[in-house]
């Protein structure tokens, strides 16, 4: 795997710093990335996604979904059963998890829905007016003369 330096991105722009990090952060092998619990990533609009993420054997009461920081973090935290149970075989991991997701500008959590052993987290990019490309109406002046003033002379 190559290393590469983004020093010369930090010298010639102001404000990418983010970008830079999260490249870093997706380029590092030092870091194994969690397999648990598998999800799905889709675009359901324009400017619209779902993350669905599989928490077989988790109430809503055990998960936790929160934003901070320009990240989404999903924790899972499973209740001590209350009986000893003694499985012949058991398929169903229910250990605990956080699993989290960076944020582009502008992307908002619109809520999160708990159902058939899913968890659906739709998000929402909410690019500001000031932001959106807007169409400048060109004017087309007539050809008006231009008036010179008479210099007044003062006696």
């Amino acid at each position: 795997m190559r290393n590469l330096d983004f020093a010369p991105l930090y010298r010639a722009t102001v404000g990418f710093d983010r970008i830079a990090d999260l490249m870093d952060r997706v380029l590092s092998t030092d870091v194994a990335q969690p397999t648990y619990p598998p999800y799905n990533i889709e675009k359901t609009a324009e400017d619209a996604y779902r993350i669905s993420i599989a928490v077989a054997g988790f109430t809503p009461d055990e998960l936790s979904v929160e934003v901070k920081d320009g990240s989404l973090f999903v924790t899972a935290r499973k209740a001590a059963e209350e009986t000893e149970r003694t499985y012949l075989h058991r398929g169903i991991a229910t250990r605990a998890f956080e699993r989290r997701f960076a944020l582009a500008d502008h992307v908002r959590v619109a809520g999160a829905v708990h159902e058939h052993g899913m968890l659906h987290i739709d998000l929402v990019r909410e690019v500001p007016e000031a932001m959106k490309p807007r169409r400048i109406e060109i004017s087309r002046s007539a050809a008006t003369p231009v008036l010179e003033a008479k210099a007044e002379t003062v006696n």
